[in-house]
């Protein structure tokens, strides 16, 4: 007899009768994914490789290695890359738009509630990725954007700031002084310099600079979180928003799998939905390090497709629940790299780079 919450015998007795013929029609049973083990001691990832990147994983650490959650830690570590006038690829300091306004993208996302918040094209606010942990946790909604995440931002108590900083606007300076009338955007990246049979012209690329961070950390609760953070392309059409504050694309998490980020080219990763994808084939089993090369691989083989010679620009990170770390590229520039930290100190960690030019 049903009790009103569970099945009744024979309600059970028909829904696994529907059951066995779903999977006769598709096949095999939808594999269950079951939880794996849990790193030995909480560690943290960043994209970032320079000083900034050092210094940011010390500051993150201070939380994570004293107990705190991984959502404060990714956090702390992002605005420590944020707030440095020297790293033109974030924050204060990034390489502003084609008008030589400075506009930020950043995802935020906490495994452990499922939720996330996001900004775009956001002016004038130094730390967007604590703007996007604001929207997450004060809200029902995940992004805002251009002047109406300025507003939010304000009415929160973050200052509207100048974020062109001198050496950010000497290099938009030299760009535009290149400029010509007859300059234009031209075709996507990758349908520039095919033959003029296939229809599209024999421009070149057009130069430019993009600049990504990600972070990405378990805590010792097992907990999972992430941020991904940008002023995007240098020199972007006003109002351009990447692949940084798109969850799926700049940025998964789930707190049962692990995580990933992605820099470079935004483009090629939001027709892609490669952080899902990296995360989703960790599910099925793969390290985090195969999970990168897979994202590589799937984004080569569709531009292959269309144009033979192009190698696009990504580079992917990644991490688990048991402590296993990935990094991947096309290998444009070389061997990919990313930094670890974790109870035992801070190391460099060197991925894969699939694809030469």
């Amino acid at each position: 007899m049903s009790n009103g919450i569970g099945l009744g015998r024979r309600a059970f007795l028909r829904a696994t009768a529907a059951t066995g013929a779903g999977l006769a029609v598709f096949g095999r049973a939808p594999r269950i994914w079951a939880r794996g083990p849990r790193a030995a001691t909480p560690f943290i990832i960043t994209s970032h490789t320079n000083a900034t990147g050092q210094n940011a994983l010390e500051e993150a650490w201070k939380i994570l290695g004293s107990g705190g959650s991984a959502l404060d830690a990714v956090e702390k570590g992002a605005n420590v890359v944020e707030v440095d006038p020297e790293d033109t690829s974030v924050g204060y300091g990034g390489l502003p738009n084609a008008e030589g306004v400075v506009q930020l993208d950043a995802s935020i996302m906490d495994g452990r509630t499922y939720s996330a918040g996001a900004v775009g094209a956001l002016e004038g606010i130094k730390t967007p990725s604590s703007v996007a942990r604001v929207i997450m946790e004060h809200t029902d909604h995940i992004m805002l954007v251009g002047k109406g995440a300025q507003e939010f931002a304000t009415s929160f108590g973050f200052k509207i700031e100048n974020l062109l900083t001198e050496k950010a606007r000497e290099e938009w300076v030299r760009w535009r002084e290149r400029l010509s009338p007859t300059d234009k955007y031209g075709l996507p990246e990758h349908l520039r310099g095919l033959p003029a049979g296939k229809g599209f012209s024999l421009n070149g690329p057009v130069e430019y600079h993009h600049g990504t961070v990600n972070v990405l950390a378990v805590d010792a609760n097992g907990d999972i979180a992430g941020v991904t953070t940008t002023s995007g392309y240098a020199w972007k059409v006003p109002g351009r928003v990447g692949d940084s504050p798109i969850l799926g694309d700049g940025l998964y998490v789930d707190n049962e799998v692990g995580a990933a980020g992605a820099t470079g080219r935004g483009e090629d990763v939001m027709k892609s939905c490669a952080t899902y994808f990296i995360v989703m084939r960790m599910r099925d089993g793969r390290s985090p390090q195969q999970a990168c090369e897979d994202a590589v691989q799937m984004i080569v083989d569709k531009y292959r497709k269309v144009n033979p010679k192009f190698v696009p620009s990504e580079k992917f990170v990644a991490i688990n629940k048991a402590g296993e770390v990935g990094c991947a590229s096309m290998g444009i520039g070389g061997r990919p790299s990313m930094r670890v930290q974790d109870s035992s100190g801070q190391r460099l960690f060197t991925g894969k780079g699939l694809y030469t030019p």
